[in-house]
């Protein structure tokens, strides 16, 4: 008796259409706005209501912001150095490319938030 094969449950990537494709990088783009919006949203609250952080309580709370607040203060950071000279536009490069993929992976999170919600 002959194995049986498993059949892919997607289409195979040669017959995407040009439309499909470009839906795909649309939601990328999406996830990237969303995810750099919700870092700056949350770095700025805290920035109005936190001061520097003194106590370990207060250094872990900065700490959790950071996790989303790390692009938006990533790129204010780099953008600040490269227009004091201090870096090199390939490190801003490069910092403009971690704050990509970073704000990319929080809109894949808060997309799949809103979907689940939905």
């Amino acid at each position: 008796m002959p194995a049986k094969q498993a059949r892919s449950l997607h289409r195979p990537l040669q017959t995407k259409t040009g439309w499909e494709m470009f839906r795909d990088l649309l939601v990328v783009l999406f996830a990237m706005a969303a995810g750099f919006t919700a870092s700056g949203l949350v770095a700025n609250t805290y920035r109005l209501f936190a001061g520097k952080p003194e106590n370990p309580v207060a250094k872990t709370a900065y700490l959790a912001v950071m996790v989303v607040a790390g692009p938006n203060v990533l790129f204010e950071n780099a953008a600040s150095s490269v227009r004091a000279k201090s870096c090199s536009r390939v490190a801003f490069f490069l910092a403009a490319c971690v704050t990509a993929y970073w704000s990319f992976a929080i809109g894949l999170f808060i997309l799949d938030l809103a979907i689940a919600w939905r």
